[in-house]
């Protein structure tokens, strides 16, 4: 083994700085810097390459983590770009939101021998940052075009991953999304903070630039159907995410300014892409002076309490229901919600919504820990009599989200989907109960994270090669 290798005893865990608290929370800029080749070397070569690596089994791409670790300590950073790259589809997106903590860098060996684990996705985006610096990010070059198309609705991470790999071989690729660019939630959805948009949009542009034709501001149902796009193409699959809030079932939930969480966001990260926002500049969707509650402790709750601080909110409050050891989000950005001064009211949940027309209070309830439920996690149970009133002006409601009736919506009552909502597929083909349909993503799991949609772009779009490789033998074996 390299004796630039297995350094973890000496050297210890480090992360790019965070830029200060007093600037960072002012802007939208990410809030980490980049590490400096030196120190992508030293992390790296704290990897202990271990024979079974937890770090790869927990990764839902299983990304070749300590190869690449490997190959950054020697400095052959693209060999180790290459490598990263022929698993995720975006490497330098998964290496910004991605919760480590929660995945490869919270099973990492030396993590849990009480050395601080390796900083892979700092690691990882890096390498791959490194990469588009130095032009060895390259459109597809097809090497031979097939005449088989396929049609992708909704041009989030699991359908650009799909169209990729799908491109790779040739196939005549068009997605459509109803929105006005291509990214979905990774445009409208995570704040500049995490994710700055030109890292998506040089990655969008790179698939534009491998053939990949997009088509903005199209929904399906609306203007074309669901067989509508099943005539055109060989081959359609759907990775719509899911977009339809939950809903907080409590009186008082018609009054004004309670908002869903991404009404909230995809209007800060309007503003941020230099569109005129009405609701925003009129100061309906915009926090600044405000008293805001965000309800929810996930990533998006996350995101929707930093957004606030940076609106300059008058205060910014949490309530969640379970306490912090609990909380579903990843515990980095709890930490940076902190910092950035959140205040989280733990074990807490709303009652009702107080106010005449518009919000004026919430009326929190307090919260104590039962027994697991059958997810394993306590179950919160309301402590009578704990009921006070909190000041607000502004809520935010993210309790997660759930898929649209998507049948109805395009036009196609015969697509089965489960009692849940999402779309029905056979789990080893991906393939719906309409013949030639696939769905892969959120719309099929349930709201998750993006290297999930990622990874269901991916194996769809294996499972799409095989079914166009079958009807073209057919076609042969009949001609």
């Amino acid at each position: 083994m390299s004796e630039k290798m297995l350094k973890f005893v000496g050297i210890g865990q480090q992360t790019p700085p965070k830029r200060s608290i007093e600037k960072r929370s002012k802007d939208f800029n990410e809030i980490y810097g980049e590490f400096i080749n030196n120190k992508a070397k030293e992390q790296s070569s704290r990897c202990s390459q271990c024979g079974v690596p937890f770090c790869q089994v927990h990764c839902p791409l299983h990304n070749n983590i300590p190869d690449w670790l490997k190959l950054t300590a020697e400095g052959r950073l693209q060999d180790a770009y290459e490598l990263s790259q022929s698993t995720n589809n975006m490497p330098e997106v998964c290496g910004r939101i991605c919760p480590q903590d929660r995945l490869c860098e919270g099973n990492c060996v030396i993590e849990q021998s009480g050395h601080g684990t390796v900083t892979i996705g700092s690691v990882e985006k890096y390498i791959t940052d490194t990469a588009w610096e130095k032009g060895w990010v390259k459109p597809i070059k097809v090497k031979k075009q097939k005449n088989q198309s396929v049609g992708i609705i909704g041009a989030g991470p699991a359908g650009l991953a799909c169209a990729e790999e799908l491109r790779k071989s040739g196939y005549q690729i068009t997605i459509y999304d109803r929105y006005d660019r291509p990214g979905g939630l990774l445009i409208y959805g995570i704040p500049n903070f995490k994710l700055e948009k030109f890292v998506v949009e040089r990655r969008t542009k790179l698939l534009k630039d491998s053939g990949i034709k997009f088509i903005q501001n199209f929904e399906v149902g609306k203007d074309a159907s669901l067989q509508d796009l099943r005539e055109k193409h060989d081959a359609i699959l759907i990775a719509t995410g899911v977009y339809k809030a939950r809903n907080v079932d409590v009186e008082g939930n018609n009054l004004k300014n309670i908002f869903p969480a991404m009404d909230f966001l995809t209007a800060s990260n309007r503003k941020g892409l230099g569109d005129k926002v009405k609701l925003f500049d009129d100061g309906t969707l915009n926090s600044e002076n405000k008293k805001v509650v965000v309800v929810g402790g996930g990533d998006t709750a996350m995101d929707c309490v930093r957004t606030a601080i940076r609106q300059k909110a008058a205060s910014v409050k949490c309530l969640y229901r379970r306490d912090k050891e609990n909380m579903p989000g990843s515990a980095r950005e709890v930490s940076n919600a902190i910092e950035e001064g959140v205040e989280f009211l733990w074990l807490s949940s709303p009652n009702k919504f107080l106010g005449s027309s518009k919000v004026e209070a919430v009326e929190v309830q307090k919260m104590k820990l039962g027994d697991p439920d059958f997810t394993g996690r306590r179950k919160p149970i309301i402590i009578e009599n704990s009921n006070y009133k909190l000041e607000s002006d502004m809520v935010i409601k993210a309790l997660g989200f759930d898929p649209e009736d998507l049948p109805k919506l395009f036009n196609s009552e015969n697509l089965v989907v489960s009692k849940w909502g999402t779309i029905k597929i056979d789990l080893h083909t991906m393939e719906t109960n309409l013949k030639g349909v696939f769905a892969a993503g959120d719309i099929v799991r349930g709201a998750s994270l993006v290297v999930w949609a990622i990874r269901d772009g991916r194996d769809a779009a294996a499972q799409i090669e095989k079914h166009l490789n079958s009807i073209q033998s057919k076609k042969e074996v009949a001609a």
